[in-house]
């Protein structure tokens, strides 16, 4: 048989970032979008762990640097996705990824 890739009750609840490189930066045009069960409209969004907008959209443009989560009803609090104002980084992809997988990482300022 195969597992589950998580556990049961586990966040269902993510924060995705376009362009999909973290750290995100401000001098690229950065949104993020939270994807979860629940109403839409009924985001909650969180900017360096306290609210930020209640009731949010599901998409948003990012203009100021910190940690961003969302919370959609019944689903959960997503994972943080921090947001820089450097003038230089060292990026990689956004996605997951597990020990032995080949990663590209981007060096830009």
């Amino acid at each position: 048989g195969c597992c589950p890739l998580s556990p049961a009750g586990a966040q269902t609840t993510r924060l995705l970032l376009e362009p999909p490189w973290t750290p995100a930066v401000l001098w690229d045009p950065v949104t993020l979008t939270c994807q979860g069960s629940g109403t839409p409209g009924g985001t909650t969004w969180y900017k360096d762990g306290r609210v930020w907008w209640q009731k949010g959209p599901d998409r948003l443009a990012v203009t100021e640097s910190g940690t961003y989560q969302c919370e959609r009803p019944g689903s959960g609090l997503s994972a943080p996705v921090p947001v820089s104002d450097a003038a230089l980084v060292l990026q990689v992809p956004a996605w997951a990824l597990l020990e032995g997988d080949a990663v590209t990482l981007r060096c830009r300022g």
